[in-house]
């Protein structure tokens, strides 16, 4: 999708060798100005072919199948124009190419080099941070299913935007309009389509002359109510554009629109206040609340080729500043393509973020004012093509990608997405040791528990004491480490969008809850006038039966107390009934009845005196214990 994306940059990208070029170069250098590729290549070609090509050409060459994603060819032409240039952005191209075009293993080798000649890059630290994000991105698993809409045509199609039963696209299929040089493709619009009660699209329809002009027309987002329209166009149709000082080209831009919904159309279309000639502004998303429009530029003070922003739509239609989402979500590459979902995540492609090629799709939240990590959506959604103008309905997971991956009926095509499993998740850590010798311990049983206790999966730690879970954002959960020898513990882990959550896990040797006349244990809980086992109280007396089995000398007396509420009379049958389970728990697990026994103290033994007790208070006293009858090793 080079064409509508890389309008404006192409200056910065043949900066490499503009002084190589002569008089024999120049009749393909007008055509690489002008931006029409296919022409400037043909030309580049011969001037191979008649062995007048240098290291100029072979970077000029380059750079055209580049802009026209012609990956195999730009890998081809960069790799002879670094026989002779160092220049970074040519090498940071050129990975990127042998990654588009599968070749990861290479693509990291030339990564490391942009990394040593540009340290303080931003695509250069985050691949230093991460050198194997790779296999991460490739492992995480189908989060979606993509398939192709009917509605692609041979030419390039990309959008995808549903609003009061209508979907709408950008396409080159108006065989009536001019070709743009570019890709020689006619100028891209904006077409309109009924969706049916089936989902399917039907009644294909041009937008007016009102909001489809001879030049590029771009994505379109609406206002929650679908009375507004906002779109990105080409600036020579407002004949705004700068004249190149040498060439004496026309450089135009990219600006956004609005425009009203009339019952018989759409008004005439209202510039935005923050539109000019020197500078582009795409790509619009506005927010379910209507408050926000998030767009792409290149404007004056942001952080690379393209950034993504965000502006207040005020209540009286006016607008606020442009304000740069920041050095999280932008870098020294190309972010473009915002989205800005009904939840409040926000989806953008880029080529400066860790991806698989080309433009990848990214997500990422505003928390508190700060943006969460930045994932990459995984595959088979990105491919190691341009993958953007992503579209989501959070409730139902349905929406839309626009990709020119293999595969595809045109040069940009349509998919179809379904979410299959959550997006955003969290790899949770469980870093299991030794709290004396601090080494790993192999082999503890590691479960992950919901909020309510349920077992949700149970591992293994590895010959490195580690065990892994993924969860999804933002959900609460525990970890439950169990070991033979050793006293187990139980950790919460909050919930984050942070990507990876690592917990130290240290177990005590199982010997330190023995005390000179118990075994002691955290708390066994009961729930107030119950007495059965709890899934809390049954964690601790399996410590219990633990030391009875490593023990087979030991005798237990389980004594269990009861608060002062109720009358002595029922206090002392609870705790009796308390202490009768408690036993019966310990015998199920094996140990000989002879072992254990158990008596009900009722309120007799507070440890607590209290008259108005506090809940605290009447918990200390709620309480069983351990007593070492006999066998006790540490006498």
């Amino acid at each position: 999708m080079k064409k509508f994306i890389t309008l404006t940059i192409v200056a910065c990208l043949s900066s490499i060798s503009l002084t190589a070029q002569n008089k024999a170069t120049k009749q393909a250098d007008k055509h690489f100005n002008r931006l029409e590729f296919v022409d400037a290549a043909e030309d580049y070609l011969k001037l191979v072919e008649n062995g007048k090509a240098d290291g100029y050409v072979y970077g000029q060459l380059a750079e055209c199948y580049y802009n026209i994603f012609n990956t195999v060819e730009a890998e081809r032409w960069y790799a002879k124009a670094l026989e002779t240039s160092q220049d970074p952005e040519m090498v940071y191209n050129y990975s990127q190419m042998l990654k588009a075009n599968g070749k990861y293993a290479e693509s990291n080798e030339w990564m490391d080099k942009f990394a040593s000649m540009r340290p303080g890059d931003d695509r250069a630290t985050a691949f230093r941070k991460n050198p194997d994000y790779l296999p991460k991105i490739l492992g995480k698993g189908k989060k979606f299913n993509v398939q192709p809409i009917e509605v692609n045509s041979p030419q390039s199609d990309f959008g995808g935007t549903l609003k009061n039963g209508k979907f709408y696209i950008t396409s080159a299929r108006n065989d009536s309009r001019k070709t743009y040089g570019w890709n020689g493709e006619p100028f891209l619009d904006i077409y309109e389509y009924t969706v049916l009660d089936d989902g399917t699209f039907a009644a294909e329809r041009l937008m007016g002359k009102k909001i489809n002009t001879p030049y590029h027309e771009g994505l379109v987002s609406f206002s929650p109510d679908g009375n507004t329209m906002y779109f990105s166009r080409e600036s020579y149709f407002d004949n705004l554009y700068v004249k190149d000082s040498l060439s004496r080209n026309k450089e135009d831009v990219l600006n956004l629109y609005r425009s009203s919904k009339l019952s018989d159309g759409w008004s005439d279309v209202e510039p935005l206040p923050f539109n000019s000639k020197r500078y582009s502004v795409k790509n619009p998303s506005v927010s379910s609340d209507g408050k926000t429009l998030y767009f792409a530029s290149n404007m004056k003070g942001g952080y690379g080729q393209f950034d993504i922003y965000k502006v207040a739509i005020n209540d009286d239609g006016s607008f606020g500043d442009p304000v740069n989402l920041g050095q999280k979500v932008n870098t020294e590459g190309q972010e473009m393509f915002p989205y800005i979902s009904d939840n409040g995540t926000l989806y953008f492609s880029s080529n400066g973020q860790l991806g698989l090629g080309g433009m990848d799709v990214f997500f990422t939240k505003e928390i508190d004012g700060k943006m969460a990590p930045i994932r990459n959506v995984g595959v088979p959604l990105n491919s190691n093509a341009d993958d953007f103008a992503f579209r989501i309905d959070e409730t139902s997971g349905k929406g839309f990608v626009s990709s020119n991956r293999d595969g595809g009926m045109g040069s940009d095509d349509v998919y179809a997405i379904m979410k299959l499993e959550p997006l955003c998740d969290v790899l949770i850590t469980a870093n299991v040791t030794d709290a004396k010798t601090g080494n790993p311990l192999s082999g503890a049983s590691v479960s992950l528990l919901d909020e309510q206790g349920n077992t949700i999966s149970t591992k293994m730690t590895n010959s490195d004491g580690i065990a892994e879970f993924i969860v999804e954002c933002e959900t609460d959960t525990k970890l439950e480490v169990t070991m033979d020898e050793y006293e187990s513990t139980m950790m919460d882990v909050s919930g984050t969008n942070e990507e990876e959550v690592i917990v130290d896990v240290s177990l005590d040797p199982i010997e330190v809850i023995i005390a000179e006349d118990m075994v002691e244990l955290n708390p066994i809980y009961f729930d107030f006038d119950k007495s059965n086992i709890t899934a809390k109280a049954a964690f601790e007396l399996d410590k219990l039966v633990q030391i009875m089995t490593k023990y087979p000398d030991m005798v237990i007396s389980a004594n269990s107390h009861t608060d002062s509420r109720g009358s002595d009379a029922y206090n002392q049958r609870l705790s009796e009934r308390r202490a009768k389970t408690t036993v019966q728990y310990v015998i199920s697990k094996g140990i000989d009845a002879s072992r254990i026994s158990g008596e009900g103290k009722g309120e007799s033994e507070l440890k607590v005196n209290c008259t108005n007790c506090t809940d605290e208070e009447h918990q200390m006293n709620r309480r069983s214990e351990f007593i070492i009858v006999s066998g006790n090793p540490n006498s």
